[in-house]
Parts: structure tokens; sequence; C-alpha cells
């Protein structure tokens, strides 16, 4: 009988990263370079899962979050302070931008099944939309729950709904699998592509993981005997996710590539595939569109209010009035960025420019701290290392597109 891993916390991971911004990305992939690009998702699932074991690892041997064991180890008061702004303005302002996305990707998922849900009309505001009202109010229900059993049920169910719409949508259409394990197994990179590769590793290795991933493997796994679990729970729902994008990736390329559709955001994706390959195919992406959507949205508030509680030294217990009040903050500026359709320039300028600074120094921090003397046994080997500086050097790759892309270099 097959026994399968104890699903729990990886699962939080996959469910943060396959937002709306995986899926056009993904999709933007598979339309504009077919299968050539698929080797960059899997490289990239498997950077992912080399930070996210040694969060999780770090979670489980000591108990605590990467922000608590970022504060801990920043004795000098100036290097704390510093560290302190940096993680606190990164999160902020980066999970309260990218949670509109969520929340606006979610919705046009439910308006391709259900319609436009305008609400509102004036002349100052042109349409004020209810779908992020109802998508803001699910996140809210599921959050507002208190129990981290909960919300992980919670999460299990959307990414599973998310894996059937997504996986069905591939089965569904017609596959050159000469070309598909090609461009799976032997990288290559086509003219202008380099921008591209560099999006399909950032929308998976992103630094908000690792504070997720450290704290809720704290709280699943209390001891170090059951490392096994969380490594079993991790090598199960990271490659469940690259499947997953590389799954949207490869629908788009069978159905976009060479074609002349034009695919400009997440909105054309559903529509463009219903006349191809009929409507069911439009459908099933427009389900998971939702699912992606709207389970990022928990997750990215989930994932602010671990960082900034460990870090702030707050009351980390997800039932507290202080975690509370950090993730509904982020789910309210959310929710408003996505119901009045303002984009936010200045703020994802900003985010970008603190989130690329962000990942390759909270790379650092990781390393840094899996080589502590109080991991004991479980600290780092040496092959460990050289795959986290590995992964460290494509994180500064991609803090160099983010900067160069915020000050418009690119």
């Amino acid at each position: 009988m097959i026994k399968f891993p104890k699903i729990g916390p990886a699962v939080l991971v996959t469910a943060a990263f396959i937002g709306p911004g995986t899926v056009i990305t993904a999709t933007m992939a598979g339309a504009n370079y077919g299968f050539s690009l698929l080797w960059a998702l899997v490289f990239s699932v498997i950077a992912t899962i080399i930070l996210q074991e040694m969060a999780a690892r770090l979670g489980v041997v000591t108990q605590q979050g990467l922000g608590e064991n970022i504060r801990l180890a920043c004795t000098n008061p100036l290097v704390k302070i510093l560290a302190v702004l940096l993680v606190v303005s990164a999160i902020v302002v980066g999970n309260a931008a990218y949670q509109g996305g969520n929340i606006s990707g979610a919705s046009l998922g439910l308006i391709h099944v259900f319609g436009q849900g305008q609400w509102l009309q004036g002349n100052m505001l042109e349409t004020i939309s209810l779908w992020p009202l109802v998508i803001g109010s699910v996140a809210l229900f599921i959050l507002a729950s208190g129990s981290y059993q909960f919300i992980e049920k919670a999460l299990i169910l959307l990414v599973t709904v998310m894996s059937i719409a997504f996986l069905a949508s591939f089965m569904m259409v017609p596959i050159d699998w000469s070309e598909f394990f090609s461009g799976l197994l032997i990288p290559s990179l086509p003219t202008g592509a380099t921008l591209t590769v560099i999006a399909l590793i950032g929308t998976t290795v992103v630094p908000y993981n690792l504070f997720l991933h450290s704290a809720s493997a704290s709280k699943k796994w209390q001891n170090v005997e059951q490392l096994g679990d969380a490594r079993k729970d991790l090598y199960f729902a990271i490659p469940l996710g690259g499947l997953i994008s590389i799954a949207i990736a490869s629908t788009a390329a069978s159905a976009f590539f060479g074609q002349q559709i034009q695919i400009t955001n997440a909105a054309d994706i559903a529509p463009a595939l219903a006349p191809v390959f009929g409507e069911h195919a439009g459908i099933f992406i427009a389900v998971g569109l939702f699912a992606a959507g709207i389970s990022s949205a928990v997750t990215a508030p989930l994932a602010a209010a671990f960082a900034l509680s460990g870090i702030l030294n707050l009351n980390k217990e997800i039932s507290s009035l202080q975690f509370k009040s950090i993730w509904f903050v982020i789910l309210l500026l959310g929710v408003l960025i996505a119901s009045i359709g303002y984009r936010p320039i200045e703020v994802i300028w900003v985010a970008q420019v603190a989130n690329g600074v962000l990942l390759p120094l909270i790379s650092l921090f990781l390393l840094w701290m899996m080589n502590s003397a109080t991991l004991g046994q479980h600290k780092n080997t040496k092959l460990q290392n050289l795959l986290g500086l590995l992964v460290v050097l494509v994180t500064l790759l991609l803090s160099a597109r983010s900067l160069m892309s915020a000050f418009g270099l690119l």
C-alpha cells in the first residue's frame, strides 16, 4: 500500500507561490517561447526545495520562526535595527501590493464564470467590483478561525482544487511530447527570454515563504525526530507546485505559441482558451485562477503576520490579537487595492526595491543561521552550504533584475 506523507506546512508554501503572478508568468513563458523554458521551472523547484528545507529544519530544531531567529542572531543594536526596518518595510509594503494582485487574480476567475460583479459606478470611481469583497471575506473567514489546523486544511483543499483544475486543462490540450521533454531536460535560452527565465524563478523562490515555512513547521513538528516527516512533506508539496507551473506553461505553449492570440494579463487566459479547446478548458483555467488567487490571498497575510510577530517580538500565536491585527491590515489593503482597480505603481516600485534587497539578504541570513553551533548535528553540511550559495547567487541575479526594473533600467 502506498503511504502518503503527512501533508502540512509545505502545502502553505505551494499555496503561496502558485498565485496569479505565477499563473500569468508561466502562461507568458509558454505563449511566447513554447516548451523551451520548462527547464527554468525545474531549476526553480530545486532551488525552492533547497532553501525551504533549511527553513523547515530551522523551525523544527529551534521551535522558532525565521523572524525570531533573525532578531536573536543580530546582537549588534544597529544591525538589529536595520534588519528589523528592512524586514518590516519589505513585508508590509510588498505583501500589501501583491495582496491586491492575489485578490484581483482570484476575482478574474469569478468574472469568467459569473460575469462582472459591478457594485458601484460614479464619476470619480468608474467601477467598484463586488468580487474582491467576496474573495476578501473568504480569506477573512479562513484566517479569523485562529486555528492553524483549520487554515492548513483550507489551503490543502485550495491546492487540491488548483491542482485538479490546471492539470485537467493540461490533459485536455494536445502536447508535443518530444518538445515537452526537450524543454524540460535541456536548458536553452531563446532570444529575449532572459528576463522571462528570471521571472519564472522569481515567482517561485520568494523570501516570504521562508518566514511562513519556518514558523508553520515549528507549529506542526514539535521535535527533531519529526524532521523526516517535515522533509517528506516538503518533497511532496513543492514538486507538486512545480508540476502545476509546468502544466500552466505547457497548456499555454500548446494553445498560444505560434498563434495570433494576444495574452497580456491573467484576464486573457481563460477566455482565450475557450474558443481553441472548448468552454470546459476555459472554465478549468478560471477555477484554477480563482483557487490560486484565494490561496495566495490567505498565505500572504499569514506570512506577513509570522514574519512581523517574530522580528518585532510580538505574540506569535495565531489566535492572538496582535497576530490577527497584522494579517487583517494586509488583507484590508489588498481588498481596497483590488476593489477600486487602483494600480499602485509607486507602492509596487518600493516593493520591488525592498524585495530585491530582501531576497538575497534573507537567504544569506538563513545560510548563516544554518551553520550555527546551536543546531548541533542538524546544521548544514558542506554540500548543503554549496547548494545554498548557488541559490544565493541566483537570488542576487533576481535582486539586480528587480532593482533595475524598479529604476526603469530594463
